[in-house]
């Protein structure tokens, strides 16, 4: 059963920006207003990485040194949707991206997962 669901991939060319949507499928039952959320990525042939973390009231996020300055993670509570706004996109950054949900804060483990959307930047 899809319990989140990402949105916003695609292709495009570097330089570019996107905005990824993570959202609860609606048979989930899950109020994603209620969970932290964090962002990671997988690039072809490499690891799953973390990208950033949003906590329930967004008021505390963790951005990836490696992505901060380009990455922002936000949420939409009224909506029951976190954002992942990428800009300067490079072609590094390709790969898929997963959303996941705990209602821990400092995160330990994620109990929820999306099925990801793919990103492929173009240089």
């Amino acid at each position: 059963q899809v319990q989140l669901v990402e949105s916003g991939g695609g292709l495009v060319q570097a330089g570019d920006s996107l905005r990824l949507s993570c959202a609860a499928s609606p048979a989930s039952g899950i109020t994603l207003s209620w969970f932290a959320v964090g962002w990671f990525r997988q690039a072809p042939g490499k690891e799953r990485e973390f990208v950033a973390a949003i906590k329930w009231s967004g008021d505390s996020t963790d951005i990836a040194d490696s992505v901060k300055g380009r990455f922002t993670i936000s949420r939409d509570n009224a909506k029951n949707t976190v954002y992942l706004q990428i800009d300067s996109l490079m072609p590094e950054d390709t790969g898929d991206y997963y959303c996941a949900a705990t209602p821990h804060w400092p995160i330990t483990r994620y109990d929820f997962w999306g099925q990801g959307t793919q990103v492929t930047v173009s240089s």
